[in-house]
């Protein structure tokens, strides 16, 4: 009997300097970690002043970096991959296949590179005083268009900027309405996919549809500068007041601008010359005619 009383005393006591011994252990585990945690802030926050120190010092070591840096960039910096029109414009059309398909050569060059329509938005921000996201947004909707309808995006530009100097809200007397001053009334049936006429003004639409007219005219009239005619309203006419040499001579710009030549945002007025001799155009559809803005 006195055995297993001694017994239970001893287990009880040491039961009781159980509780201590594990708060000693613990506390002496979470100093450790504290420790080894303060140890590792000191060395990555010295690591860290070295590698300040050093490119300090070595200037040549930091502009290797940096451009390393943007040279892994630049691989990466391949034609801009926006969502499709569809999407931009919120309505429930397909997503084109081309959207989705691989790039084709062709598709490449009429995208170009993220560099090359950086340059392109930049220089039109400037030129017409547009704000840099609208401008992004503006460039970005015409290469996609251009590589959807195999079109020269420089030319749909081109056109944009002589027809309404980028404002997709611009309205003409005779009609003409937006970026691309499409004739909304007589192409109203090109509209009815994007939500009707009330589309006209919608940048995205617009580009879209103002992009189809002038391929067609393209197309018609057999050349750029007999398309422009069309486009215009002149194609019955001997000259269009100019108008084309204004779109070339805007487009022969956005070309150098995009193989990242300097070219002055500000150019001087100059008189519009006529525009170059067009090949015999066997039908004048009067009804179609293009579009043109007032003081063109």
């Amino acid at each position: 009997m006195n055995n297993r009383f001694i017994g239970a005393t001893q287990f009880a006591r040491t039961m009781a300097r159980q509780p201590a011994a594990w708060m000693s252990t613990t506390r002496v585990s979470a100093k450790g970690v504290l420790t080894t945690a303060q140890h590792t802030l000191t060395i990555l926050g010295v690591t860290a002043l070295v590698v300040m120190a050093v490119l300090f010092v070595r200037p040549d070591l930091a502009k290797a970096l940096s451009n390393s840096l943007n040279h892994e960039s630049d691989i990466e910096a391949v034609a801009v991959v926006a969502p499709p029109l569809s999407a931009l414009m919120a309505t429930p059309a397909a997503t084109p296949a081309a959207s989705t398909a691989p790039l084709t050569a062709e598709e490449k060059a009429l995208l170009g590179t993220q560099k090359q329509q950086q340059w392109v938005t930049s220089w039109l921000s400037k030129r017409y005083r547009v704000a840099g996201d609208a401008a992004n947004m503006l460039v970005s909707t015409a290469y996609l268009t251009a590589r959807e309808i195999k079109l020269d995006p420089l030319l749909i530009l081109a056109v944009m900027a002589i027809e309404s100097g980028l404002n997709p809200f611009a309205e003409s007397p005779v009609g003409a309405q937006g970026l691309m001053q499409v004739m909304s009334k007589i192409h109203h049936d090109k509209f009815q996919e994007m939500g009707g006429l009330q589309a006209a003004l919608n940048p995205v639409a617009n580009i879209r549809v103002g992009s189809l007219i002038l391929k067609d005219y393209v197309t018609r009239g057999g050349s750029v500068e007999a398309g422009l005619k069309y486009y215009v309203g002149a194609a019955a006419f001997e000259h269009d007041d100019g108008y084309g040499s204004k779109v070339l001579a805007e487009y022969q710009r956005l070309k150098q601008v995009s193989a990242g030549k300097k070219v002055p945002t500000f150019t001087p007025m100059m008189a519009a010359s006529p525009a170059k001799p067009t090949p015999p155009v066997a039908v004048v559809d009067k009804s179609v005619s293009g579009t043109q803005i007032a003081g063109l």
